[in-house]
């Protein structure tokens, strides 16, 4: 469902661990929300708190969880980290997506 690239899964490590989570233990969540400059908008936080509607992916060794609604909007997703000039943070790299913002944190279908 998601797959989580070998930069993405250091650095998730390491920010996770400075934030007091386990990254064996806890999770990545990932979602999507109306909002940004091309109607949707991603979201993306540490958590160590599953719902029963949450779905539970894990991709090199990374523990992820999405909410039901987000599962169709981030199917076959990638998530990467992005250290390049335009600033550094995970980035999505979204199949589904057919039009980005400039700053890639909105996508519209």
């Amino acid at each position: 469902m998601i797959k989580v690239s070998d930069l993405a899964k250091e650095k998730a490590f390491q920010l996770m661990t400075e934030d007091g989570f386990d990254p064996l233990e806890d999770y990545i969540r990932v979602g999507v929300k109306s909002g940004g400059c091309s109607g949707l908008e991603y979201v993306l936080k540490f958590d160590n708190v599953k719902t029963d509607s949450d779905q539970v992916f894990e991709d090199n060794g990374i523990k992820i969880i999405v909410d039901k609604k987000s599962v169709l909007y981030l199917a076959g997703t990638i998530l990467e980290f992005s250290a390049g000039l335009n600033g550094k943070g995970f980035v999505f790299n979204n199949p589904n997506a057919n039009r980005t913002c400039g700053c890639g944190e909105s996508f519209s279908l």
